[in-house]
């Protein structure tokens, strides 16, 4: 274990840990941030008044910090969040330090004047590829306070007062973004940070099994969703469902090279996108007019990908009924927003189609593993009265895979995806 390490892009000796950031936080954070431009040569921190661990997320390391400077301003802001890619103290956390690159790319990014979205503001992130060990160290989002609505926790969306007005800010979000590099103003900084291999992306999340095991997977689906039938909606728990989605699952990985090919073959629908704009990776406010707008937290596996696959990963942990109602205007809401934001005119008929067999390849290379992972981690959910059971949500780990694999289940079931690939067969 390493406690510190230099980053790549400033060369700055940075903490791979809150603990190494205890040892001199006011010094490293002059140095880092005038390293990084966020804070002036003549200023410096004078003190660090508040340091504490926060315990949240699947990853790295993260630290609440409150700051002072020995030049004041409304540009600096005192209430910072440090985020870590590594926790040396846990190795489920560690292994997702990669992820953290993505993210110091992206706070680069948006420095640029163009960037169309609104991001916590950065005053320093850099990454050691080497050792995978990161900073990322932005302005602290103040969640419930003025016009800032609290923090929405994920899947518990079904509290907010009106679903379709926060996923439609979402989805115009994700639009801007697209539409913005289509349009190059954030060029050629985009391509340089995140540059696009073709390759690679249709190499992307592989279904790591062959026609035998996906086989036992779709088997172990069927006994799940018949023992219990209370989590699923009608669709899954109709017995000629696991017989009908092993069919057309065999037939997508027979043909998923061809998939893959496809999701990437049109630049139109290729782009920079976030991973996972689910309402907890968000913040919301109003403005004095009444209308809601959004900025966006972690990037963690920002890339280059299918625009479908970044819309799915927004829209995963939705309430199912609201999903399967309202998916169909969320996609023509993204087609308009893309448009306005100076991006491709897309038919919706083919942004169904990649929307479609993007998610196909997503859940089979994700979501498969449903009853194992509920089993060892929640082996009592047979007690669980409903999805929205209080039993569910003691684990969030089971509480979102089972969310998210409930909704790809029913949209395969409810929008034909075995169609969906026949449809590609014939263009």
């Amino acid at each position: 274990m390493n406690a510190h390490a230099i980053g790549d892009a400033t060369g700055i000796a940075m903490p791979a840990s809150v603990a190494a950031l205890r040892e001199a936080p006011e010094a490293f954070l002059t140095r880092a941030m005038q390293a990084y431009g966020a804070l002036p040569t003549d200023n410096r921190v004078v003190s660090v008044d508040r340091l504490e661990v926060f315990a949240g997320g699947n990853s790295g390391q993260k630290a609440l910090l409150d700051v002072s400077y020995a030049k004041g301003g409304e540009a600096l802001p005192r209430r910072l969040f440090a985020k870590f890619s590594r926790d040396f103290t846990d190795p489920f956390r560690d292994r997702r330090r990669a992820e953290l690159d993505g993210e110091v790319r992206l706070a680069t990014l948006s420095r640029l004047p163009a960037f169309p979205l609104s991001v916590p503001r950065p005053v320093f992130a850099d990454f050691e590829a080497a050792s995978g060990t990161g900073l990322l160290i932005t302005e602290r989002i103040a969640f419930g306070e003025g016009n800032i609505e609290p923090l929405h926790e994920k899947c518990m969306d079904h509290l907010l007062p009106d679903p379709l007005e926060y996923y439609r800010v979402l989805i115009s979000a994700q639009a801007r973004f697209t539409g913005a590099q289509h349009r190059g103003v954030l060029s050629p900084a985009l391509e340089r940070l995140f540059p696009y291999d073709r390759i690679e992306a249709e190499a992307d999340l592989p279904i790591a099994c062959g026609p035998d095991e996906l086989r036992t997977k779709v088997a172990a689906l069927g006994v799940f969703l018949a023992e219990h039938r209370q989590l699923f909606p009608a669709p899954l728990t109709d017995p000629a469902f696991p017989a009908r989605l092993e069919t057309e699952a065999l037939a997508v990985l027979e043909n998923e090279m061809t998939v893959r090919r496809f999701l990437q073959a049109d630049p139109r629908l290729v782009a920079v996108c976030h991973w996972n704009t689910n309402i907890d990776n968000a913040w919301f406010w109003r403005e004095a007019d009444g209308s809601l707008h959004c900025g966006l937290l972690d990037w963690g596996m920002v890339r280059p990908m299918n625009v479908a696959t970044g819309l799915w990963g927004g829209l995963s942990v939705a309430p199912g009924a609201f999903l399967q109602t309202e998916l169909a205007g969320l996609l023509d809401h993204y087609r308009a927003e893309l448009s306005a934001a100076g991006g491709p005119d897309l038919p919706a008929d083919l942004l169904d189609l990649h929307f479609d067999l993007s998610l196909a390849l997503t859940g089979l290379a994700l979501m498969m593993d449903l009853p194992a992972l509920v089993t060892a981690r929640m082996p009592d959910i047979g007690r669980a009265s409903g999805p929205l059971d209080p039993l569910i949500r003691r684990d969030r780990v089971v509480e979102g895979f089972l969310c998210a694999t409930r909704n790809f289940l029913n949209l395969w079931a409810c929008r034909d995806f075995g169609r969906s690939l026949r449809r590609l067969a014939k263009s």
